[in-house]
């Protein structure tokens, strides 16, 4: 076979493996030699077989005869070329053959006997070049982006201080295309009946679901397994990996052990990897102000205690990373095609396990939340309703805010081609606050109703217990669910004084407007406290009281300073906390007033010194800088980058005094020519990781360098919140 002819034309080149890597619907070519030339009588056969237990009735084995013609939908061979003794044939699978490795055999027939020949392994891929592909694809750019590029960036932080950070794929690198049918092999429903499963990987819908069951370790004993709390001693702490080919590794090599710790974005990177290496378009997107919506009402419970603490069974992440990934969806029709959400992060059990989607995009912003799969959770994600609750005891309760535009904000992804942030949140919704954005979640109450999902108490017809609070000593009328709290005169804002950097003390400024007509005194009960950035709070850090009085149409500030010594030692690697106010005015009514800090870290900065070549050394020089206000001395920088760092580079830091600046040059040397993204971390036992990433343009060999191909002043910085 002209492998390297065949695999440059399925753009399969870049794998690093020694199979034959072919994508389905796309014809490739195949020399046979025979011992004479073939003769009138001769009949030339192919047999592609996958899985366990061939058969034609399952699609799992074809018998397809060497012509002139061709047949798009069928394994068909068509007579290219045909000399003395040889014969080039164009093979083409059909755009819906099942995925994976196939074993390819010859029979050959004539008057005196029968021959049978094993003629290689190959392995099919899904193909967004061919126009029948359930992946098609038809912009070639986007092609690039979602399956070739092997690396890209990752957005955290909150919907006002929106980070990155970049994520190494390498879903070309040495092994992981094995690991990634290996993940499909140990999935559940293999192991039940192996021949079904493989007579189904003919659709991405299938093979995506089944992915995200097993990137997560639930049920299935898969990749990664995910933790929230505590400390992470026997593991890796998720802020430390750098790409998920440490990860993928790892898992293989280890006996298929789940690889401790992962958290959302670690599990949409490695997702995206596997859905990138089998051909399946896929991109990594972010969702600020992120709904978990435990009791499937399409509302988000936020619930604070009568001091102002944090105290929410519903969660409201600041950020939740998933997966997007292109195909048609048939069983539900053309309108429902193109984007579809799959989340291998562990949050509900979807039939039983432990996984996420396809959840059509179309479907969550049409609020068509009957379709498969996963749509009404997906749904409550970027668009519930939040409800904000003072609790008193377990009986008493009242309603204080209530806010349909919370939910679901600056939906990102990165940029085809570029590193600029994409915002993608009209996908999901429509604008807030317009007719149509409520007319969908309507629709979607409806329709949950309908389907049982949601009771009749969930649509607003519960009352609310009524009853005398037995340590206050007065009346309390509380909200029922369907009612709306009544609109305030006075209002409430935090604001920093300036953005902190760790080490900083923490100034925030609690402005109250009264735009009433007469004066309003109020209690205001402040507190503050480490939260992750799931919104669990950890640690309350900071209490306080005080007595506010504002005039008709006039501000008043209280000013709130929470000391370094305070949150240091108690911040997660998220670097969020969280200051909430509770507002008691004359009149008993309640007001709530929050806001979530990050709490900045000092830089890592990457400058290239010399032209990068492939196989050529490359100097770099990096630059980072103590954090801490005490002396360091186990810091470490690591390095990584497909097609640029084979095995992962990690340099011993010098010590370093407190907020010592410092830089270390080292090289590198390329392996893949193109566009690379180089990843550093900066990590230390007594700071959580610092990272940064640069774009690194590399040369083909022989290319020569000229004076002034390396601006000096082109130099980007990445870091964390």
């Amino acid at each position: 076979m002209e492998e390297v002819f065949n695999m440059a034309e399925h753009r399969t080149d870049f794998y690093n493996t020694s199979d034959l890597i072919l994508r389905r619907g796309q014809a490739f070519k195949v020399i046979l030699h025979f011992n004479r030339p073939l003769q009138d009588g001769d009949k030339v056969e192919f047999i592609a077989a996958t899985g366990p237990e061939p058969n034609e009735p399952d699609g799992t084995m074809t018998v397809f005869e060497l012509s002139n013609f061709s047949n798009e939908s069928s394994w068909n061979a068509k007579l290219d070329y045909m000399s003395s003794n040889s014969v080039i044939a164009l093979i083409t699978s059909p755009a819906d053959a099942i995925i994976g490795r196939y074993i390819l055999h010859l029979y050959v027939t004539t008057n005196k006997k029968k021959s049978y020949f094993k003629l290689r392994e190959l392995i099919l891929l899904f193909n967004p070049w061919a126009l029948e592909d359930a992946v098609y694809m038809e912009d070639e750019s986007e092609r690039q982006e979602y399956v070739l590029n092997d690396h890209g960036i990752i957005y955290f932080g909150l919907e006002s201080a929106i980070d990155e950070e970049g994520w190494i794929f390498g879903q070309f690198e040495e092994n992981i295309l094995d690991i990634s049918l290996e993940i499909l092999d140990r999935g559940l429903n293999h192991q039940n009946d192996p021949v079904l499963d493989y007579s189904q990987r003919y659709d991405p819908g299938y093979v995506g679901r089944v992915l995200s069951a097993m990137i997560n370790s639930f049920d299935d004993d898969g990749v990664i397994e995910g933790r929230w709390t505590g400390k992470f001693t026997s593991g890796v702490d998720p802020q430390d990996w750098m790409g998920s080919v440490e990860i993928l590794t790892k898992w293989y090599r280890g006996g298929y052990k789940p690889v401790k710790y992962g958290q959302c974005w670690v599990f949409a990177g490695v997702m995206c990897t596997v859905l990138r290496c089998l051909g399946i378009p896929t991109r990594v997107i972010t969702n600020f102000s992120s709904a978990h919506d435990k009791d499937a009402n399409l509302s988000i419970d936020s619930v604070y205690s009568s001091s102002g603490r944090n105290m929410s069974k519903d969660t409201m992440w600041n950020y939740h990373v998933w997966n997007e990934s292109w195909f048609t969806r048939r069983n539900l029709g053309s309108d429902y095609g193109g984007w579809q959400v799959l989340d291998a992060t562990p949050q509900e059990l979807s039939e039983g396990i432990h996984c996420c989607g396809p959840a059509s995009v179309h479907a969550i912003k049409e609020g068509d939340v009957h379709l498969d799969y996963n749509v009404p959770f997906v749904f409550s994600e970027v668009n519930a309703d939040r409800t904000t609750w003072i609790y008193y005891d377990k009986d008493v309760k009242e309603k204080v805010y209530s806010d349909s535009s919370y939910v679901g904000k600056n939906i990102s992804t990165k940029s085809v081609g570029s590193n600029q942030r994409f915002d993608i949140t009209k996908n999901y919704k429509y604008p807030e606050g317009s007719a149509k954005e409520r007319q969908v979640y309507i629709k979607a109450h409806k329709k949950l109703l309908e389907m049982g999902i949601l009771k009749e108490e969930h649509l607003g017809r519960r009352i609310i217990v009524k009853k005398r609070h037995k340590k206050r000593g007065h009346g309390l009328r509380l909200a029922e669910d369907n009612e709306e709290p009544a609109r305030l005169d006075v209002t409430g804002k935090f604001e920093l004084v300036h953005p902190p950097e760790f080490g900083d003390d923490v100034r925030l400024i609690l402005t109250f407007r009264n735009f009433g007509q007469k004066t309003e005194t109020m209690k205001v009960k402040l507190s503050s406290s480490v939260i992750q950035y799931t919104g669990i709070p950890v640690t309350e850090i900071f209490t306080d009281r005080s007595t506010v009085t504002v005039g008709t149409n006039k501000e008043k500030q209280l000013s709130l300073t929470i000391s370094a010594s305070q949150y240091e030692d108690e911040l997660t690697k998220d670097h969020l906390i969280e200051v909430a106010a509770l507002c008691v005015l004359k009149s008993k009514k309640k007001m709530l007033v929050r806001k979530v800090v990050t709490i900045k870290k000092p830089p890592v900065s990457i400058k290239v010194l010399s032209f990068p070549v492939v196989n050529e050394p490359c100097e770099l020089e990096i630059s980072f800088q103590n954090p801490l206000s005490v002396m360091i001395t186990d810091a470490v920088l690591i390095l990584g980058g497909s097609g640029l760092i084979k095995k992962q580079i990690k340099k011993r830091v010098p010590k370093l005094a407190p907020k010592e600046a410092g830089s270390i040059t080292l090289e590198i040397t390329p392996y893949r020519s193109g566009t690379r993204q180089l990843v550093v971390d900066f990590t230390s036992k007594k700071f959580s990781t610092v990272k940064g990433f640069h774009k690194i343009e590399v040369a083909d060999v022989g290319a020569v360098a000229h004076e002034g191909d390396i601006p000096e002043e082109t130099i980007e910085d990445f870091t964390d919140d």
